[in-house]
């Protein structure tokens, strides 16, 4: 299973030692996010390092350290199907089709961690939501 984490599901793990952060530091499990989406991460950084009540140096080091247990999915290998997750999520939320086409770029093993439930309203990824994951840990 190779697990593509939505931005929401990255920015809770940045915002608070909570079971997000722990399932992507000691699950072992695959975790990638697109590095399309990275842009959403500097776009929200100053909010989350004073939610975080962190300096900006610990952000970046705990940034860091999760993307130590993440691996990034370049555009070129989304490429061939981003036109299809585009048609996918046209009419759900088109801003979220990096998710869907990193999941579909992974075959069969791509599947999506989120809680929104707009990846619920497609059938081509499978979504996984926290609890499913928590699962895994024991």
């Amino acid at each position: 299973m190779k697990i593509i984490i939505d931005v929401n599901i990255l920015i809770s793990a940045l915002l608070k030692d909570s079971k997000t952060r722990n399932i992507i530091r000691n699950s072992g499990l695959e975790f990638y996010f697109p590095e399309i989406a990275l842009h959403k991460i500097i776009k929200y950084k100053n909010y989350m390092i004073e939610k975080a009540q962190l300096m900006e140096n610990d952000f970046i080091l705990l940034l860091a350290k999760l993307f130590s247990h993440i691996k990034l999915i370049s555009r070129r290998e989304m490429l061939e199907q981003k036109v299809k997750a585009k048609e996918l999520m046209k009419t759900i939320d088109e801003e979220d089709y990096p998710f869907i086409a990193a999941a579909l770029s992974k075959g069969e093993d791509g599947v999506i961690w989120s809680e929104d439930r707009h990846f619920d309203k497609q059938k081509i990824v499978k979504t996984l939501k926290t609890s499913d994951l928590e699962k895994f840990m024991f």
